[in-house]
């Protein structure tokens, strides 16, 4: 008897042990092919630990810098049009037959769900505007991760590229985007921070794009190339943190020394030149010719390497001794080369939309 006990316990023994072993495989098993990513949203997001395919709303500018773009499947409308002011388009010629898997521009993310799920990529990237990123995952049954659209040294470049990168384990191009801006602010930091205040020429911003086209009185404070090279941006006085209209009127009570114009939307200057000439004959760098071109930026979020070119391309004008090292050209390159892999600077300049000095009224 006791023999027939003893072999019982040491077969539920051997069977205790091999449900054991077995349930401790499945759990490294399941811990390896996948892993959690804490999002711009502040949510813990699980995600399969190899990624072969993405679906992108909103994110696809992210997904350039980060070299990431043969993974992607889908993404909205808004990339599958190539344009100047959308950099990221124009090396990235493929997306125009993309799946559209969603709606993107000034009316915030529209996904389409059903498209989605036809898709099936493997983690869907949302820029972190759509705070419906919970929905949309319980909707499709996809992971779901939201990024932060950055603006230019605002912050959130690092934590979104990161978090990209952890996704879809390219960590050393995020380390290398990251530290790629953390210079170029530097740079252009150490270049105009011990500049006298007396020695700073008042500078303006004009023609912005922000919800559709503005002529000359389209400006902004807090205006990111400006805030870079820490400029005397006059807007600033308003109080102002981002894009609006101003007073014409307002412009010419502070009569700034240098005026930057984005050359897109010339045609509104210089309609707005016809119909008050005046005005713009008494403004001082009218009468000095010293207006010059800043590139739009603002497309589809932030393209924060034509952001990035303005800033250093208005340092050349507003300190040209600080600057006097820079050719813009090949720093503009550089930028683009970079960040989207490609030199596309020609592409302006071929579009009359290259750095330089403008005329109103011409």
């Amino acid at each position: 008897m006791k023999k027939i006990v003893a072999v019982v316990l040491s077969l539920m023994m051997i069977v205790t042990f091999a449900a054991c072993t077995n349930t401790k495989a499945e759990t490294t098993e399941s811990e390896a092919t996948l892993k959690f990513v804490t999002d711009s949203l502040g949510r813990q997001v699980e995600v399969p630990a190899e990624i072969d395919s993405v679906g992108s709303l909103g994110v696809m500018r992210l997904l350039t810098y980060m070299d990431a773009v043969d993974l992607v499947k889908g993404g909205t409308d808004m990339d599958n049009v190539q344009q100047l002011t959308r950099p990221y388009t124009l090396v990235n010629p493929n997306f125009a037959t993309l799946a559209q898997i969603g709606q993107g521009g000034s009316g915030g993310i529209v996904p389409f769900d059903e498209e989605i799920i036809k898709l099936a990529p493997d983690v869907i990237f949302v820029v972190s505007d759509y705070t419906q990123a919970d929905e949309l995952q319980t909707k499709t049954g996809i992971p779901v991760v939201a990024v932060a659209n950055p603006g230019l040294f605002d912050g959130k470049m690092n934590a979104s590229m990161d978090i990209i990168g952890q996704v879809l384990g390219k960590e050393d191009r995020a380390k290398a985007v990251n530290e790629f801006m953390d210079a170029a602010q530097k740079d252009l930091n150490d270049r105009t921070k011990d500049i006298p205040e007396a020695s700073r020429p008042t500078v303006y911003n004009g023609a912005l794009n922000f919800k559709g086209k503005h002529g000359f009185d389209g400006t902004s404070g807090n205006y990111g190339p400006f805030v870079a090279i820490n400029a005397n941006n006059v807007v600033d006085q308003t109080g102002q943190k981002t894009a609006f209209t101003v007073d014409l009127e307002q412009v010419l009570a502070w009569n700034p020394d240098i005026i930057f114009l984005n050359p897109e939307n010339m045609d509104l200057v210089n309609e707005q030149c016809a119909q008050n000439p005046d005005f713009f004959s008494s403004l001082k760098a009218v009468q000095s010719n010293k207006v010059y071109t800043q590139l739009a930026y603002n497309n589809n979020y932030t393209n924060v390497e034509i952001a990035l070119a303005d800033a250093y391309y208005a340092g050349t004008v507003i300190y040209p001794d600080k600057f006097k090292d820079i050719n813009i050209e090949k720093k503009t390159d550089e930028i683009f080369e970079f960040l989207l892999g490609e030199k596309l600077y020609s592409k302006y300049i071929a579009a009359g939309q290259g750095f330089g000095p403008l005329t109103i009224g011409k």
